[in-house]
């Protein structure tokens, strides 16, 4: 059994980050390992770094794993765009496209989670599986989603943040570092794994020219596409992985895929005492996980 004793992890200084130009904007990008390849992609407000007890574990276990900042977030570049859930999969179509070239499991957590299931469903082509670490139903709640008095005040934080007058005072006060180890208590059950790395991981970025309106422009942005939708098409197996006690995308939203479990190739696992980032929380669990479903369903998938 994977131990947080016994996990290395890897060099996520700026030394070891590299930068791929797309559509002329500046994306980082770490690999570690050879084999079949993986694709972390990290939730909202993330990065690389999320990944630290976990890349160089499944690069030890036989893989090449690819870690990707998503546009907006890490150290990738902070355009004023409208962002979206389409333009992040273009992204890492292209990135796949450009780098990995070949079929490949990817792996995400929230909303990372969801564009996985995104690409293996859409672009099946460049897929083994997936594994959904907490899956996200949306980019941001729909209106029918929230009760009333939520949709008001949902409504009226995303014009704060949005308005050129107050968003730069709302987000400041966001991205404070103890504000963010105060959101952090709320979703990691395990809280030896909050310190101030973690922290800095998350506040640094939001330092970034740029990084207030990405936020504005998210908290703004569609929905997308509705899992449900997205699980009719599926023809590639999944593991599904939920903290069972994630206060922001509660263990109730596996139900779903428990469901579509009973005609679609769909293992889903409750992580006890765990919160919304399993891979970080509990990574020693999540580590052994990953590893068993990869020997067995990668071993199936390229005999068939």
């Amino acid at each position: 059994m994977l131990t947080t004793e016994n996990i290395e992890t890897i060099d996520y200084q700026q030394s070891s980050l590299q930068t791929w130009i797309w559509r002329g904007y500046q994306i980082k990008y770490a690999i570690a390992g050879t084999g079949t390849p993986l694709v972390l992609i990290h939730g909202f407000g993330a990065s690389i770094g999320h990944w630290k007890k976990n890349m160089s574990v499944w690069a030890a276990a036989g893989y090449q794993v690819y870690a990707i900042d998503l546009l907006g977030f890490g150290g990738s570049a902070k355009p004023e765009l409208d962002y979206s859930l389409e333009l992040w999969e273009e992204l890492l179509g292209d990135f796949h496209r450009e780098w990995v070239k070949q079929p490949a499991v990817w792996i995400g957590n929230s909303i990372g989670a969801l564009l996985a299931l995104m690409l293996v469903t859409n672009s099946p082509e460049i897929a083994i599986g997936a594994v959904l670490l907490n899956a996200a139903g949306g980019l941001n709640h729909r209106p029918e989603e929230l009760n009333l008095p939520l949709r008001l005040v949902m409504g009226a934080f995303a014009k704060l943040v949005s308005s050129e007058t107050t968003g730069k005072f709302v987000f400041d006060l966001v991205r404070r570092k103890q504000n963010i180890r105060n959101s952090l208590r709320q979703v990691y059950r395990n809280h030896q794994a909050i310190n101030d790395a973690l922290v800095d991981m998350l506040y640094q970025p939001s330092c970034d020219a740029g990084a207030q309106k990405v936020f504005a422009s998210i908290l703004t942005a569609p929905a997308g596409p509705r899992t449900a939708d997205l699980l009719a098409k599926l023809e590639k197996p999944l593991l599904v992985l939920w903290g069972d006690a994630d206060p922001w995308t509660p263990i109730n939203g596996a139900k779903i895929y428990e469901e579509a479990s009973r005609t679609k190739n769909i293992q889903v696992i409750a992580i006890p005492n765990t919160g919304h980032c399993p891979h970080d929380d509990r990574p020693e669990i999540v580590n052994a996980l990953v590893i068993h479903w990869l020997s067995t369903t990668l071993r199936k998938e390229l005999q068939a």
